[in-house]
């Protein structure tokens, strides 16, 4: 469904939907009939909120039907579109992409729809799409030429910053440094934007700023990169690894050693830094500040300082409610319940092989799996959700034996019934990975979503977790 469907929530009919849907006790009977009057609509819009209503009563088999019946209704409208584009996506290599969403442009033009709401960007998507294929050939022209087609002004950092990201894994620093400016310039023009798309765009300013330095460094223009880089440390609200990582680099370069340490020990200090910027602190800490002896008491100290702050912060975080329990197939089709590890504490980890988040945490994970590994008292169950084709359990298997992961993975499949993945339903997840700890008395006392931080931090965290689950399960 396309933002498009947002145009007429404020009309009546909607409102009342909406009045009705937040009433207790909900009068399921009246809502259907708003509903069903929705569908006698000849605005296909009306059939896109009755679609909404109807997944918000958790009615999704009701949903696919509607849906089939508004392609027929409307064979040149939204729903028909969005397939459209699918298939341009679909397409096997550029050339077939592009001949595809030639078909696709000419059946659909963006004129022949309201341009409210940003329904422009689907365009956007599929055109950046194009370009990035096009950049991975090595085609630049083309995919310039793409990537030039971009409509939605609060979309332009995102699909320019795609395309420079591609570029620049190609090698290409020129053309990823004009694209990588682009994004950073289009997206600062919404830093005081009030609304949700604004608020998007602007989102990523600082890290396109921090990747514009980044780039620049590495074509040594390296006075600029500074003032950059600057830029971004200035902005951000709280310490960033990577912002401060860049900064340093470019100040050793400049011969500010002692500037640079201090960018570093900021990050060293939160418990958050890389590999990279725990080599990089050391040699600049035996360099000017002491022996090998002096560094590991330094960092000895440092660590025991970030894990009684961990252990603070997750105080406030703990929780105390039932977890659902399920039974699911791992990925040789055994069936596995949650029940089986009654007196256990269990990590459930939601995650896809379609999630770059999910998959950026997993060495981490891999580090907790065997920090755990002969604790028979912990397990660690990694759910595999929202699959997207009928062959999730094979990409599941094939992506974890691939890259050598000693995980239990389950599969959490799509009810065909109900057309929801029940697990991910039951336990509330919004976005993956997320990632809950069980104490052994099957009661969820903690739930993180997300991942953004070192692998040292992440097990650190996930550990943490785990031994005060342990420790409050009274």
């Amino acid at each position: 469904m396309t933002v498009a469907a947002n145009a007429q929530k404020n009309s009546p009919a909607i409102q009342e939907l909406d009045s009705l849907m937040k009433s207790q006790p909900l009068d399921t009977a009246k809502v259907l009939q708003g509903l069903k009057q929705l569908t006698k609509s000849s605005k296909e819009k009306d059939w896109m909120e009755a679609s909404r209503f109807y997944y918000r009563l958790g009615k999704t088999g009701v949903v696919d039907s509607l849906q089939e019946a508004e392609l027929k209704q409307f064979p040149l409208g939204y729903i028909a579109r969005s397939n459209g584009a699918k298939e341009v996506f679909d397409a096997q290599d550029p050339e077939a992409s592009e001949k595809v969403y030639n078909q696709w442009i000419a059946k659909f033009p963006p004129e022949k729809f309201p341009s409210e709401d940003h329904d422009r960007v689907v365009y956007d998507y599929v055109t950046a799409a194009i370009a990035k294929r096009y950049a991975e050939a090595g085609n630049a022209d083309k995919a310039k030429f793409f990537i030039d087609k971009l409509m939605e002004e609060f979309w332009k950092g995102n699909g320019y910053g795609s395309i420079a990201e591609t570029f620049y894994k190609k090698g290409d620093l020129a053309n990823a440094e004009i694209y990588t400016k682009k994004a950073m310039e289009s997206s600062r023009l919404f830093l005081n934007a009030t609304d949700n798309a604004g608020k998007f765009a602007a989102s990523g300013y600082p890290g396109l700023t921090r990747t514009y330095a980044k780039i620049l460094f590495e074509e040594h223009k390296y006075d600029e990169a500074l003032q950059y880089i600057d830029t971004v440390y200035q902005m951000n609200q709280q310490i960033d690894p990577a912002t401060n990582y860049t900064y340093a680099k470019l100040l050793l370069h400049a011969g500010r050693n002692q500037d640079a340490y201090d960018k570093l020990e900021e990050v060293i200090k939160t418990g958050k830094a890389t590999p990279q910027i725990d080599s990089t602190f050391r040699e600049l800490y035996l360099g000017s500040h002491g022996d090998a002896a002096a560094y590991t008491a330094y960092m000895d100290k440092i660590k025991k300082v970030v894990l009684e702050n961990l252990r603070k912060e997750l105080t406030g975080q703990i929780m105390d409610k039932p977890a659902p329990g399920f039974t699911l197939r791992d990925v040789n089709g055994k069936e596995v319940s949650l029940s089986q590890f009654a007196g256990k504490t269990v990590v459930v980890d939601f995650w896809a092989t379609w999630c770059g988040p999910c998959k950026r945490s997993f060495p981490a994970m891999q580090k907790a799996v065997n920090k755990y590994r002969n604790d028979k008292n912990v397990q660690f169950l990694f759910i595999h959700t929202w699959e997207r084709d009928d062959k999730a359990t094979d990409e599941a298997k094939a992506y974890v034996q691939d890259n050598h992961y000693n995980f239990e993975v389950l599969m959490d499949l799509k009810d065909p019934a109900s057309k929801q993945n029940k697990v991910v339903s039951s336990y509330g997840v919004q976005g993956i990975p997320a990632k809950f700890v069980i104490d052994p008395k099957g009661h969820i006392r903690f739930q993180l979503t997300g991942f953004d931080g070192s692998d040292e931090q992440a097990v650190n965290e996930i550990s943490m977790m785990i031994e005060m689950a342990r420790a409050n399960n009274g």
